[in-house]
């Protein structure tokens, strides 16, 4: 049986529902970000308790279909942004609709219907998260950073960061206090 939870977003969150599912006697054979599969069928008591212990965890199990397919949405976007070493070749939205299996025209209207924002801003603004993150680590310099995050040029990737930050990567970089949002917040 699968189970759907949200704003599982970090290695610490997998950690949190692997243990309270061993609290309440489930064996799973996955946890991942966003679902954790489990051997049993879970009782009714045991979803109202998961729910509640996920919850003071800053989590939440998840019922509505919609609400997973967006959950699904998000982990695919955070994982394809944040934890692959480079992003896919292929256009975001193919990228999507082959994961997904859906097609991306549905997943963008559920998506934009249920979080207010289109699929693209939410990829760009992860996108930009992690340009922060890349710029803060200064192991690469911007040209690395434009290559690596699949932009066309570093104008490009400057144009893009100055108008969702406000500000020119170098300056940002140059920042004593850098500004970054959680993934939990996104």
């Amino acid at each position: 049986m699968k189970l759907y939870i949200k704003y599982m977003v970090s290695l610490r969150c997998k950690m949190v529902v692997k243990e309270e599912l061993k609290n309440l006697g489930l064996h799973f054979t996955c946890v991942e970000l966003g679902f954790a599969d489990i051997l049993e069928t879970i009782t009714e008591e045991q979803r109202i308790e998961l729910k509640k212990n996920l919850s003071l965890c800053g989590l939440e199990l998840m019922d509505d279909k919609k609400a997973m397919l967006i959950e699904k949405i998000k982990i695919v976007i955070t994982e394809m942004v944040h934890y692959n070493d480079e992003l896919p070749k292929v256009n975001f939205s193919e990228y999507l609709s082959n994961i997904m299996g859906y097609d991306y025209t549905y997943l963008a209207n559920i998506f934009s219907e249920v979080k207010g924002i289109t699929i693209e801003h939410y990829i760009i603004s992860h996108k930009i998260e992690r340009v922060k993150e890349l710029l803060i680590y200064d192991e690469l310099n911007l040209t690395e950073i434009s290559y690596k995050m699949n932009y066309s040029s570093v104008s490009h990737l400057s144009s893009q960061f100055k108008k969702v930050t406000g500000l020119t990567p170098t300056f940002f970089k140059n920042l004593k206090d850098k500004k970054r949002t959680s993934l939990e917040n996104m």
